[in-house]
């Protein structure tokens, strides 16, 4: 009887220890906030620039032809060589054109003669004329025979200074100064000159100073339009960057925007100036330019690593006095030593975060840590320009 009356208490007793237990333990504590690294936008003083790339073409190119026809007697330079505007390249066999001269001299000096001697029967006829010994007709017969004479010698002289030309023509000169190509003919060879197919003999680029050739879109091309009418920047300042050089350590200036827009591809040829005394730049050559977008002003900066993409928009989170994270649309600038420049949406007072991003979403709390932005400059620019080209002029 003992045993069936203790077995119910048992029972009851099994039930009620779960909950005795639970009414002892103490209150669940909440979830810690996440810590995030937060900091004011890096107020600084930069020049803008914005980036091309583009190719380095002669400001003058010239192919050198004969003008007149005869066969190549000398060569007088050496392939790839600079040369000069006026130095002797080529000599074509100037005797048959000495001939032709001398022969144009000849019939001057005939036509010369044959205008004395009508001159002179101009003069008989006229005192003939006043004795009333001969007739008017026969003097102005006399008088036409030495105008005739006249317009002879008129041609002999233009003849003699064709063939003065034509002589001085058998000895090509540079047109300008610059690199000079490979000679195409060789000594021996019937040059062709004086037509539209002329006998092609060698090239020259001026390589000092030299353009560098960019194509920039719309939309650059509007935005510098609306600085220069705000007054904003020389934004004909351009430097530049070679294959395995780091900055843009060499200077030029915008000298030519074209007057219009490329249908086909949205694009607009810009081009710059750029000095090149040591004839380090050759047309054809590649290269990066940076275009100055306005003078110095106080920008503010912030890390890539603190932007988020919303769809089309970049945005960035920011916290409030109270720990509670917002997102912010922004207008994006350049990369300037290391770090973003924000055109729009934030304010020196804002408190971004920069670390911690995937630990925050709109409208939720977090533990801000205090952080402080810093600029990376870039490393010192080198240069390919400071030693003297092979080839360079002295």
């Amino acid at each position: 009887m003992t045993i069936w009356r203790l077995r119910p208490l048992a029972l009851a007793a099994a039930f009620l220890l779960p909950f005795l237990a639970a009414c002892s333990q103490e209150p669940t504590q909440a979830p810690a906030l996440p810590e995030v690294s937060v900091a004011h936008p890096l107020a600084k003083s930069i020049q803008e620039w914005d980036e091309f790339s583009g190719r380095f073409e002669a400001i003058n190119y010239v192919e050198v032809r004969s003008r007149v026809s005869g066969y190549l007697q000398s060569i007088h330079f050496t392939d790839g060589q600079i040369v000069r505007k006026g130095d002797l390249l080529f000599v074509i066999d100037p005797r048959p054109f000495q001939v032709e001269l001398e022969r144009a001299r000849a019939e001057l000096k005939d036509a010369e003669a044959q205008l004395r001697f009508a001159s002179s029967n101009v003069e008989r006829a006229r005192k003939l004329l006043e004795k009333q010994t001969v007739s008017e007709q026969l003097y102005d017969q006399r008088v036409q025979d030495r105008d005739q004479a006249r317009a002879a010698v008129d041609r002999a002289q233009a003849a003699v200074h064709e063939a003065q030309l034509n002589l001085s023509y058998t000895r090509i000169t540079a047109p300008i100064g610059g690199r000079i190509s490979a000679r195409v003919v060789s000594i021996g060879n019937l040059v062709t000159g004086g037509s539209g197919d002329s006998t092609l003999l060698t090239s020259i680029a001026s390589l000092d100073p030299i353009h560098f050739v960019f194509d920039g879109d719309e939309a650059a091309y509007l935005d510098y339009l609306r600085h220069a009418r705000k007054g904003k920047g020389q934004a004909h300042q351009v430097e530049l960057q070679l294959l395995g050089e780091t900055g843009f350590p060499h200077k030029g200036e915008m000298d030519f925007v074209d007057n219009q827009i490329d249908p086909q591809t949205g694009t607009i040829r810009g081009r710059a100036v750029v000095p090149n005394p040591n004839n380090v730049f050759v047309p054809g050559m590649f290269a990066k330019m940076r275009l100055l977008r306005a003078d110095a002003h106080v920008a503010l900066m912030i890390p890539d690593e603190a932007l988020s993409t919303d769809q089309a928009n970049r945005i960035v989170y920011v916290v409030d006095k109270d720990g509670k994270v917002a997102p912010r649309t922004v207008t994006l600038g350049p990369v300037i030593d290391g770090l973003r420049v924000i055109r729009e949406g934030l304010t020196p007072a804002d408190r971004v975060v920069i670390d911690g991003l995937m630990r925050v979403r709109p409208g939720a709390s977090v533990k801000p840590k205090l952080a402080t932005i810093t600029p990376k400059p870039q490393p010192e620019a080198t240069t390919l320009a400071t030693a003297s080209a092979p080839g360079a002029a002295q």
